[in-house]
C-alpha cells in the first residue's frame, strides 16, 4: 500500500522547476569538475544525495531531465561531467574538454571518488546513492564494493565488461555490501545477468517489457515508465524519503 501511495506521487505532483546550481571541485590530481547540482526542497529524515555519472561520449546533460525529477521526490541529486565524455543535449562535457583523455573509461574513477567524497564533505549528505550508466554503470558498482563506508547504495544502468580485461565487474561487484538496482535494454539482460548473480547484498534487477535503452538513457526513451516505478519501487524500499 504504501508502495502504490508512493508510485501515485509521481503523477499527482504539480509540474516544478528545479534550478540546475553549476559547481567545480577538484579531481584527485586537481583536474577540475564541473557539475550540476539540484537542491530538494523536501524536507525528509536523512538528507539523501544521489550522484549521477554519464555514458561513454556524454556528459552531465544526460540528467537533465531526469535529475529534477528525483529531486522533486526529495532527493538531491548531484550531475558530474566525468573526464571520458563529449556532450549531450547540447551539454558540453567541461572537464573532458580539459583532461583530453579520449574514451579511457577507467580514467574517471578519480572524478567519481572525489564527487562521492565532495557529496560528503561539502554537501553534507547523510546517505550517498550512486548512479552510472553504461560504463560509468559499471565503475559504480566498482565503487560501490571499494568504498563502502562512503557509499550506501548504487543504481546501474546497462554495465557490462567494457574494460578490455583491465578490470573485472564480476569480481568487484561481489564485494558489495550495500542496496544494488541493475537494469538496461531488454536486449542487454545477457550482459548483466553473470554480475547481477554475484552480488549477495540487496539486490533488484528489472528486465522491461519493452525495448528499452542503452544506459540512463532508458529514462528517456518511450519505455520510460515502466523504467521510473522500478527505480521509484527500489528507492522507496531502501533509501525512503518520507
Amino acid at each position: 500500500m504504501r508502495l502504490l501511495s508512493f508510485l501515485s506521487i509521481i503523477f499527482l505532483l504539480p509540474t516544478v522547476v528545479f534550478a540546475e546550481q553549476a559547481l567545480t571541485f577538484p579531481s584527485e590530481d586537481g583536474v577540475v569538475i564541473t557539475a550540476g547540482f539540484y537542491k530538494s526542497e523536501k524536507s525528509s529524515q536523512q538528507k539523501t544525495l544521489i550522484i549521477l555519472f554519464h555514458q561513454a561520449d556524454s556528459s552531465r546533460g544526460e540528467y537533465k531531465n531526469i535529475a529534477p525529477r528525483l529531486t522533486q521526490l526529495g532527493y538531491d541529486t548531484l550531475a558530474i561531467d566525468q573526464r571520458s565524455g563529449n556532450s549531450f543535449g547540447g551539454v558540453v562535457n567541461k572537464t573532458a574538454a580539459q583532461a583530453n583523455v579520449g574514451r579511457n573509461f577507467i580514467k574517471a574513477l578519480p572524478d567519481m571518488r572525489a564527487a562521492i567524497n565532495y557529496g560528503r564533505d561539502e554537501l553534507k549528505a547523510e546517505r550517498i546513492i550512486i548512479w552510472g550508466s553504461s560504463y560509468s554503470a559499471s565503475l559504480s558498482l566498482v565503487l560501490a564494493g571499494r568504498q563502502a563506508p562512503k557509499v550506501d547504495g548504487v543504481l546501474s544502468f546497462s554495465p557490462g565488461e567494457y574494460f578490455n580485461g583491465k578490470l573485472s565487474i564480476k569480481s568487484e561487484a561481489k564485494k558489495i555490501s550495500v542496496p544494488v538496482f541493475i537494469t538496461a535494454a531488454r536486449s542487454e539482460t545477457k550482459q548483466w545477468k553473470p554480475i547481477f548473480k554475484g552480488i549477495s547484498a540487496a539486490k533488484m534487477g528489472f528486465v522491461p517489457k519493452g525495448a528499452g535503452k542503452h544506459g540512463s538513457s532508458a529514462l528517456l526513451s518511450q519505455d520510460s515508465e515502466e523504467y521510473w516505478q522500478a527505480v521509484l519501487a527500489f528507492l522507496d524500499q531502501q533509501f525512503s524519503t518520507n
